[in-house]
Formats: C-alpha cells, structure tokens, sequence
C-alpha cells in the first residue's frame, strides 16, 4: 500500500443537462469508523464518491504518530483530510502535512458539538468567531497549495437564524473558500451528547438552500437526515452535493447506487461478493504487516444488509475463536453461510 500521492481521478462528475454546478457526493468524515480500511472498503463499491478521513487533530499531527493518523492507499483518491484545530499556525502545520501525503482535500470541523472538542477551542464553537476560521482556513490554503473546505451546522445554541449562518459564511469565502458542507441542524455546545445533537436539533434543509440561492458561486454541500439517493436527487435541486454518513456505514451497499444514479456511470455497479473479492489483496497485505483482521471487517458488517444470510455473515465476522487468529477463511466462512442461506430462499421458492 502506498502513503499515496498518485494524481486523484476527477471528483467533479458532469452535472444533468441545464446544471452549470458540478455535483458532489460524500461520505462524512466519523469518528471511529472512517479509517483507511472503511475508506477502502467503501471504494470498492463507489469509483465517483469523495472519501473523508475520522477528524485528527492539530495535536496530534504536532506531537503524534503522523504516519499512523495519515497513511492512506492510492486506491482512496479522491479523499479529504478532516483536521480539527483552531490555532492557525498548528493549522497551517497539518494542512502541509497533509499536503505531504497526497490529500485531494483539507476540511477544517466547525460543526462537532463533543465536550473534548469544545474543550480544544474548535469544532462547532468556532463558528462563533468567524474571522478566527477565515485567518485558519487561510494559512491552511497557504501552507498546502490544496483546496480548503468548511464543515458546519446552520446555528450554534440559541444563534439559530440565518443571519447567524450567513455571518459565518461570509468572511471565509471572502478569503477564498468556495466549498463549505453544512449540517442542516444547529448544535446545542451544552446539554445534547453527539448523538443526541444528531437527532434531537431539528433539520431545516430550507436554510442550506438559502444559502446556496444567496451565495450561488460557491460550492454548498448538504449533510443530515438523507438516507436514499431518490433524497439525494431531491436535494441536488437545490445545492451542489450531499453528504451521508451512517446510513451508507450501517448500510454500505448503498454506495453502489451512487455512480449510476447520480454521476450517469453506465458501468455495471459491483456486486457484493465481487467487492469481498476486491478486498482480498488488500487484506492479505494488512495480515502480513501485523494487523488484525476485525479491524478491516468491522466495517463490511453491513454489506449483506437485509440479505438472506445477512445476519449469518455479521455474526461470523464478529465472533472468533479464541483459539486462532483470524484470517480469510473466516471471510470465506461469512459468505458461505450467505449462499447457504440464499439457497435456502431458493428451494423454498420453489417447493
């Protein structure tokens, strides 16, 4: 695997006829889960969509393993490095680092409403000080050479209506951002844990689309609340892209709508025991350079979702015996039990 600093394919697809802005579709940058095996996995199924890593730290750039928070393969292009921070010359030192790896993208998070971020000064309560994000964004675009983008919600608190987000909005792109990816819910910095800041606040898709109608130069991405790409059509009436994050992680087979249905790809969508194959050299690799194997199949649970035999393979991916370490066999086990179970259906059908 490569640190990857390989030319990116192109990420901006042909918009439909009458459409002048080039549509994007993204998988959200999470916590825990978008690590370069999920981002690998999820590019087996998708040649169009644009990757984004788990939020790292300025901190951790500066004083961490920066090989391990920033190590990618090639085969993820295009993808963008979330970074968290808010002091502009550790910003300006991660995004040349990130630069230095061969990121299409830098992101900078000005929309997580967790304690720990609060605490480090950065995240959601950044967008109370926009000047603050417009002098980072800068020396990021300085330091890099790479397009910088903005991550945030629509409000923070009790500063919830437009203005607040135009405000916001309005200082950053004059120093030339053109691309911000807004979550259609405000955050509540007290009160709501991440989780219940991604269901409780309620989503207001009108207020991203004013945005764009009032700002129609840049590039406005949304993000909340979409599970299906017929929502992902309806709201592309309206901006530039859409982002979706745990649907399409609980549920990754969903990418394999994406090039078709929104980028026009006439090439056949993989099928799922054909992205298993694909990720067989990739696995092996990891095998041989001592890491673990659940740490790459945690996030292919899914993909037999709501398939015969779907459950059957979730639970041979997670349960191992302690006995051996496991390896692909143990893949070939979870798809042995997903035919097993589609033959199954099959001679029902028939009886």
């Amino acid at each position: 695997m490569d640190l990857s600093s390989a030319a990116a394919p192109t990420t901006e697809s042909a918009s439909p006829a009458g459409s002048h802005n080039p549509w994007r579709f993204c998988v959200a940058p999470m916590m825990d889960w978008t690590d370069r095996h999920c981002r690998f996995f999820h590019r087996q199924l998708t040649r169009h969509t644009r990757m984004y890593t788990e939020m790292v730290t300025t901190g951790a750039l500066r004083h961490g393993d920066v090989p391990r928070h920033l190590r990618f393969d090639k085969a993820e292009h295009p993808v963008a490095l979330q970074i968290g921070g808010s002091d502009v010359p550790l910003l300006a030192n991660a995004a040349e680092l990130g630069a230095e790896y061969g990121y299409d993208e830098l992101n900078l998070n000005c929309g997580c409403p967790s304690d720990r971020v609060q605490d480090g000064g950065f995240g959601a309560c950044l967008m109370m000080g926009p000047k603050q994000v417009a002098a980072g964004v800068l020396a990021m675009k300085k330091a890099s050479g790479l397009p910088v983008t903005v991550k945030c919600r629509i409000g923070v608190d009790y500063s919830e209506d437009y203005t607040f987000l135009r405000d916001f909005i309005e200082p950053i792109a004059e120093i030339g951002c053109t691309t911000f990816i807004v979550h259609a819910r405000k955050a509540w910095l007290s009160g709501l844990s991440p989780k219940e800041n991604r269901e409780i606040p309620p989503l207001r898709y009108d207020t991203v689309y004013r945005l764009k109608q009032e700002f129609p130069s840049l590039t406005i991405v949304i993000n909340g609340g979409i599970h299906t790409m017929d929502e992902c059509l309806a709201h592309l009436k309206q901006v530039d892209g859409v982002m979706l994050g745990r649907e399409v992680y609980e549920n990754p087979y969903r990418l394999a709508e994406v090039d078709s249905k929104l980028f026009g790809d006439t090439r056949p969508a993989p099928t799922r025991v054909e992205v298993v194959d694909a990720m067989y050299d990739y696995i092996h690799a990891e095998l041989e350079a001592g890491n673990s194997l659940p740490h790459i199949t945690r996030h292919m649970l899914g993909l037999y979702r709501n398939q015969p035999g779907g459950k059957q393979f979730r639970r041979v991916l997670s349960e191992h015996d302690a006995s051996r370490e496991p390896d692909w066999d143990t893949i070939e086990a979870a798809l042995a039990e997903v035919e097993r179970a589609a033959a199954n259906v099959g001679n029902r059908a028939a009886a």
